[in-house]
């Protein structure tokens, strides 16, 4: 683990506790290219009343924008909790070079935990680090849900 994944899981980390703000859950990233970041989203489910508005999703939206293209070739994400089945076929189609994330999530996870897309006969394989700054990442979710369950 880099300094520089630290730095920038750091930033998917200010985008999660903007989602834990607003009373979502507190799910953050950010998209890198050449030692840019290029898209930076938080989840925005309840307020886009869609299901789909899962941080990944609304950055990778953003970084296609930017590069005028829907492939993302040689782009790292940041994402402070393992994406979901839907994101990580997302990030696969995007052509996502690598994935960073913080805390595994073994219900819904979809790059070990619950299932890894990774193993799938698919037409890309994304480099995989785990557990970058995965207490802050952890930590957030569970205040988040602690204070869900105490309303």
């Amino acid at each position: 683990m880099s300094n520089l994944d630290k730095f920038y899981m750091s930033e998917a980390l200010k985008e999660a506790r903007k989602a834990f703000e607003a009373d979502e859950v507190p799910v953050g990233a950010v998209i890198v290219h050449e030692g840019r970041i290029i898209a930076r989203a938080h989840n925005q489910i309840k307020m886009l009343k869609d299901p789909t508005a899962h941080a990944e999703m609304i950055a990778i939206t953003q970084a296609a924008s930017y590069f005028n293209n829907e492939r993302l070739p040689d782009t790292t994400i940041y994402v402070t909790i393992e994406p979901c089945v839907m994101c990580a076929g997302a990030l696969v189609l995007a052509r996502i070079k690598r994935l960073v994330f913080g805390a595994a999530d073994p219900k819904a996870g979809a790059f070990g935990s619950a299932l890894d897309i990774n193993r799938k006969k698919l037409n890309h394989k994304i480099s995989v680090a785990k557990g970058v700054s995965e207490d802050d990442c952890s930590v957030l979710m569970k205040e988040f849900f602690k204070k869900k369950r105490v309303k």
